[in-house]
């Protein structure tokens, strides 16, 4: 009889975790707002917490992608079971999918601002670009950088002239943008850390904006999403994601020195040393949390200008519970 017992309990283990997939596709975008994406992949943090959850053999992927929009195409297609980037792509998806796949956050990795940098000497505000110029940006119209650049618009411009820059703007990776800046090829760049604080090295380059002033203070640059579905049929994964994300960022705000140069080490960037990023992680207005800030100030911005068609009513509509315990905005 007990050995009967026992069968029916190993059974029923080994079924439920059969029943949760054996492969976990994540990806990520360039840059050192993923960092804690890239602690978890060098530390094996899932895959160390699912076997925790109860299952051992967990395989993780790992992949980059270009932008935000690539992001989302990606999960809705099926090739990335999570997927992360900036706060507008998210919340594009999030609106596009309510009702159906039920796009949330698992949690935000960081507040960083955001810059708008220029070679031009005689550009020192939005009202000096030109038809001449080019503005490089991840994704036109849909990137967090390119929603920044409607916000800063709408400001300066007044009610209705948030869209006035958008032609010219021109798609670009970080990477592929910095080049461009630096070369002359595009006259306004766009961009996240550490891209926006390697072109400043450059005595040529200055800033225009910072979205933090735009923004009225802190907010959040990055995020981890999935479906409901997924996480639904997939629950000890989802939840040893979670953990992971939680442990990645506690690790590095206890060990910046450590994750200066394992960014370093898994983003093979050669236009930084260790020194430089460690200044960066230094930097008070750079944070890696799971809190989300100012979010639902983009989300009324976007909901405004018409390009999303609902809104949540709480930050907290657009995050799974994990979360709720934090003081978001």
């Amino acid at each position: 009889m007990k050995l009967l017992v026992a069968a029916i309990l190993l059974f029923t283990l080994t079924t439920t975790a059969r029943a949760e997939v054996s492969e976990v596709r994540v990806a990520m975008i360039y840059g050192m707002a993923y960092l804690p994406l890239q602690v978890m992949q060098a530390q094996r943090l899932i895959e160390n917490n699912a076997k925790d959850a109860g299952i051992p053999d967990l395989n993780v992927t790992w992949s980059t992608l270009g932008g935000g929009q690539v992001m989302n195409d990606a999960l809705l297609s099926g090739s990335v079971d999570f997927a992360s980037g900036g706060v507008t792509p998210f919340v594009t998806l999030w609106a596009k999918t309510k009702g159906s796949y039920n796009v949330r956050s698992v949690g935000t990795m960081n507040s960083m601002p955001l810059f708008l940098n220029t070679n031009n000497p005689k550009i020192n505000s939005l009202r000096d670009f030109t038809g001449k110029d080019k503005i490089a940006l991840p994704a036109i119209k849909v990137s967090i950088q390119a929603v920044i650049l409607q916000m800063a618009a709408e400001q300066v411009f007044g009610p209705g002239h948030a869209f006035d820059l958008d032609k010219l703007t021109v798609s670009m990776s970080h990477p592929n943008g910095l080049t461009a800046l630096s070369s002359g090829v595009v006259t306004g760049h766009v961009t996240s850390p550490p891209f926006q604080y390697r072109e400043l090295r450059n005595s040529n380059i200055h800033t225009v904006f910072n979205s933090y002033d735009v923004l009225g203070g802190p907010a959040t640059f990055d995020l981890v999403w999935t479906t409901s579905k997924f996480r639904s049929a997939n629950p000890k994964i989802y939840g040893a994601f979670a953990k992971a994300l939680s442990e990645a960022i506690d690790w590095i705000n206890n060990n910046k020195k450590e994750a200066a140069k394992l960014y370093i080490t898994v983003s093979k960037d050669k236009g930084d040393t260790a020194d430089d990023i460690l200044k960066m992680l230094n930097d008070p207005d750079i944070k890696y949390t799971t809190t989300p800030h100012n979010i639902m100030k983009y989300v009324e911005f976007m909901h405004k200008i018409g390009s999303i068609k609902v809104k949540p009513e709480s930050w907290k509509e657009m995050f799974f519970p994990n979360v709720y315990d934090q003081p978001g905005s």
